[in-house]
């Protein structure tokens, strides 16, 4: 919650207000994971003005189009055969068991469980060539941290999982954004939603910003409620960007820092460097403006395009989403709303995929993302807003066996990180456009493969940051944001 100074009940005019040095350095906290408001909006120049990143002069296809980025995370690795790049004359055990539909465009046929997406087909490109080769990630948390942060984790534990979280690990994709690029409003930079990445009891591995210091994690909404309360969205809380008192009086108080740092010259010696005014400040306009906060009320929204979204975790999170871009957010992470390995509306379909794909997880997904690109569109937004929707691998183009050391039945896929399929839309990407080829069986790409880490070199350029900039890392080693051209063939 935001913590005014200075005892309950008084203005800054009153005398013997009590104001304490602890007083002077709290501006907020967080109930997402104690995550501040005064780390969000902590800003360190050195880092900000990375020479690397102020001198190159991008040019090409979408370079510098994206004021904004949506990722749409879907954890947990869905099957492409199933979605949107169905194979025809191939073996029982390989064919979809879901018939292929036509789509708005000639030659981007997806199945029948996208019916809604098949209708935006024109307004977004399908990446059909995704691919790990050589080397193959079959591990959802090693695959989701390479996806995220443009490297492999150092460290797996004997189960074969990667080790919880730690302040030196390589920082997400979204804080090296808005550590380059901070926004130009007011605004929340960077908000993640509706859980964490997670793969059984490894939380949020990639989703923090690692040896970049907290001031540049996300801002984490993940409303309580397990992964099956679909209305969950209905109960966020942003108690951080509620004011206490009125605007006003907060304002009138802000004017004290000035007589109080005058009698605390320690305190001013301490925190000179690192312009606490300018971070008060800047704080202080966040939660003043109550612009952040208007962009979480979904109640502003017509009940038609809350349906139009979908009643459910999901959708409600891509809604909020286009309101966040809307708002001056620069980056968004919409994570699918079910831990990887997990059943129901999990990607992560071992088993009863049929079932649960059509019944579960694809009526969401179709509903949410065909919604989002549309929604974009009809405002204006898409032009500027780079929406990107993958998972971390694919599923084995092959029924009921095991690729990754997991038991499947004959209803369902395994990993497969050779090849699949991802979703990019907006900022310049090409519409109605297919991206790459994938083999007979979606097995491998046969022309134009793109490593993951690519289009993570992709996403950077298109926000107008050189994917080779370096950040100094924790040892204070440079680091390249990503070791990875990008695709420039995906603009135009």
């Amino acid at each position: 919650m935001l913590v005014i100074p200075g005892r309950s009940g008084r203005d800054t005019c009153d005398p013997f207000l009590g104001m304490t040095r602890r007083d002077l350095l709290r501006v907020g906290g967080s109930a997402m994971l104690g995550f501040g408001l005064g780390d969000l909006v902590c800003r360190d120049r050195t880092l900000r003005a990375n020479p690397t990143a102020d001198a190159f002069k991008g040019s090409g296809p979408g370079w510098g189009k994206a004021k904004s980025v949506i990722m749409v995370y879907l954890q947990g690795g869905p099957s492409h055969l199933d979605l949107w790049d169905p194979k025809d004359d191939v073996p029982d055990n390989v064919k979809s068991v879901f018939k292929r539909i036509q789509t708005k465009v000639p030659g981007m046929d997806v199945t029948e469980v996208l019916p809604k997406l098949a209708e935006v087909t024109d307004k977004l490109t399908l990446i059909r060539s995704m691919s790990y080769t050589p080397n193959g990630l079959f591990n959802h948390t090693a695959a989701i941290y390479q996806l995220h942060t443009g490297y492999t984790a150092d460290k797996v534990s004997p189960s074969g999982q990667l080790e919880p979280p730690t302040p030196k690990d390589f920082p997400t994709f979204g804080s090296q954004i808005v550590r380059l690029k901070p926004p130009t409003e007011a605004m929340l930079p960077f908000v993640m939603m509706p859980r964490p990445l997670q793969e059984s009891n490894v939380v949020n591995k990639a989703g923090t910003a690692g040896f970049l210091g907290r001031a540049y994690d996300p801002y984490y909404l993940f409303p309580p409620g397990d992964d099956m309360d679909m209305d969950k969205m209905n109960r966020i809380s942003i108690d951080d960007l509620n004011l206490r008192v009125p605007a006003r009086r907060l304002e009138r108080r802000a004017k004290l820092r000035e007589l109080v740092n005058a009698t605390m010259p320690e305190i001013d010696k301490a925190v000179k460097k690192h312009d606490l005014d300018e971070y008060y400040d800047t704080a202080l306009s966040l939660i003043v403006s109550g612009r952040a906060r208007d962009a979480f009320d979904l109640t502003k929204e017509k009940d038609a395009m809350r349906d139009r979204y979908g009643r459910n975790t999901f959708g409600q999170s891509l809604l909020l989403a286009r309101r966040l871009v809307e708002a001056g957010t620069r980056v968004v992470e919409v994570i699918w709303p079910k831990v990887a390995n997990s059943d129901n509306h999990s990607w992560d379909q071992h088993s009863d995929l049929p079932k649960r794909m059509k019944t579960q997880s694809g009526p969401m997904f179709d509903a949410g993302l065909s919604a989002l690109i549309g929604d974009l569109d009809e405002r204006g937004l898409l032009d500027e807003t780079l929406v990107v929707a993958l998972g971390e691998f694919g599923r084995s183009p092959q029924r009921g066996v095991s690729t990754s050391g997991n038991g499947n039945s004959a209803d369902g896929r395994d990993h497969w990180p050779y090849c699949y399929t991802a979703a990019v839309a907006g900022a310049g990407v090409k519409r109605g456009s297919v991206y790459g080829e994938s083999d007979k069986t979606a097995s491998a790409p046969l022309k134009d493969p793109v490593h993951p880490i690519q289009l993570l070199a992709t996403i950077y350029h298109a926000v107008g940051i050189n994917p080779h900039a370096i950040v100094y890392n924790h040892l204070n080693q440079p680091r390249e944001l990503v070791q990875a051209e990008p695709v420039p063939a995906l603009f135009g």
